[in-house]
């Protein structure tokens, strides 16, 4: 599950980063909306954010907006902790009397919560929408299922090589144009200064994992019509597997040390000056910044397989939907489109560093602050998504991926045999999702 996945301070936790839980609501009998009222008030529910004041100013601007060209009807913003999200949403969707009209929520909950009943199809009006064919295509995919479009995009996150500038200019050596230098370079650093990771990995780091598995031409699972099957252990995908988990080990990051680590715990190590490198997110700047490598650093994509090629990237980020049971279906897409329109995210890149969905207004951000280059080139590059099924949610929360990492590394399982019982595990879970 991936809710908005940011680092905001060394100490703060990501949210989620596509690493805890998922709690989908069951299947309802009646989730249906009676009626279309063009009046009243329209219930918002939004993830609180770790320093939000800035979000509510983004926010605000964006409900005047609204209330301009719809007098008659009013807002009410809620802002929900993360952490109880998922009973509020599986209350929401299980009482339509009691729902919110709109609600925020992780990207790779959309195949599930579409399962449930609980987002409305805006395919017609979304696909009439000036701003929309500017939404890049893992942003879009992030609100599809089965062809049909249940939200809108409101920003998108993808991870990048955080490196040390100081520590890689004492060695005299360059930032890594493949893989296979990645993995050199991170294990000569270990060896010339050993009280650095050359490189931070964490066996519970799935999305740090899923780029070496998509850059030698590995997938998570492969799809039939509306049905998946794992493919985690087919021949490419195991050679990112070894690729992933050669990283760990006394020549660069022991097993002992980093295997129960996620990703925020990788970001913290390199922010504490205890990594050379580390694959962070653009949601992991203001971390990094808060850090004591403030000013020795700087990043760059993620090489892939070939000399200057980009591993792709997995595409996190949160959207914004409209419950299938509002009973103002016209008026909550009017403000969904006010909140996740090219002018609030363009303002919430500014306010909270979220890169925006949209490619022009995400290269005007890029221009304005240097630090989103190498982020909008991996974007640019391919970036990808998980499978789209209510199945991931099941596959995420059951640590899945990150067993198999940590048995791996840990020498309990080798690749060929952790990386097949993962197989059997996730293709139970797609079948018992249907």
């Amino acid at each position: 599950m991936k809710f908005s996945a940011r680092i905001a301070a060394p100490a703060a936790a990501l949210v989620l980063a596509g690493l805890t839980a998922t709690a989908c609501a069951p299947q309802t009998s009646d989730t249906g909306a009676k009626g279309d009222e063009k009046t009243g008030t329209l219930r918002v529910w939004l993830f609180q954010e770790v320093g939000n004041k800035p979000k509510e100013k983004v926010v605000d601007t964006a409900v005047a907006a609204f209330r301009k060209g719809h007098k008659d009807a009013k807002v009410e913003i809620e802002y929900i902790p993360v952490e109880t999200r998922a009973q509020r949403v599986k209350a929401a969707f299980n009482d339509p009397k009691s729902a919110p009209d709109l609600i925020e929520y992780g990207n790779t909950d959309t195949a599930g919560y579409v399962k449930d009943g609980g987002l409305a199809d805006i395919t017609s009006e979304f696909g009439a929408w000036a701003d929309a064919k500017d939404t890049d295509p893992a942003a879009r995919q992030s609100v599809t299922v089965d062809g049909k479009v249940y939200g809108a995009p409101l920003f998108v996150g993808v991870r990048a090589l955080y490196y040390r500038t100081d520590v890689f200019a004492d060695l005299g050596i360059q930032p890594p144009k493949s893989q296979a230098e990645l993995i050199s370079t991170a294990q000569k650093i270990h060896k010339k200064k050993p009280d650095l990771y050359g490189l931070a990995v964490g066996g519970a780091y799935t999305y740090g994992a899923m780029p070496f598995i998509w850059a030698n031409g590995g997938e998570l699972a492969d799809r039939e019509g509306s049905s998946y099957t794992s493919a985690i252990n087919s021949a490419k995908a195991r050679k990112g597997i070894e690729a992933y988990t050669s990283l760990f080990g006394a020549g660069n990051c022991p097993p002992a040390k980093c295997a129960a680590m996620g990703g925020n715990a990788t970001v913290t190590a390199f922010a504490s000056g205890k990594a050379a490198m580390a694959i962070g997110g653009d949601f992991s700047h203001a971390a990094v910044e808060a850090g004591s490598v403030k000013g020795t650093y700087a990043v760059v994509p993620l090489p892939g397989v070939a000399e200057g090629s980009i591993a792709p990237a997995f595409a996190g980020g949160n959207n914004i939907g409209v419950l299938k049971s509002s009973g103002h279906r016209t008026l909550a897409v009017d403000l969904l489109k006010e909140l996740t329109g090219k002018a609030s995210q363009a303002r919430m890149f500014d306010a909270m560093g979220f890169l925006p969905t949209y490619t022009d207004v995400r290269a005007a951000a890029a221009k304005r602050e240097p630090f989103v280059e190498p982020f909008v080139k991996t974007l640019g590059a391919g970036a990808k998504f998980v499978p789209a099924s209510p199945a991931w949610g099941q596959i995420d929360s059951s640590l899945i991926l990150p067993t198999m990492f940590q048995e791996i590394v840990s020498g309990r399982k080798d690749v060929a045999k952790a990386a097949g019982d993962a197989a059997k595990k996730m293709d139970a879970a797609f079948a018992e999702a249907g």
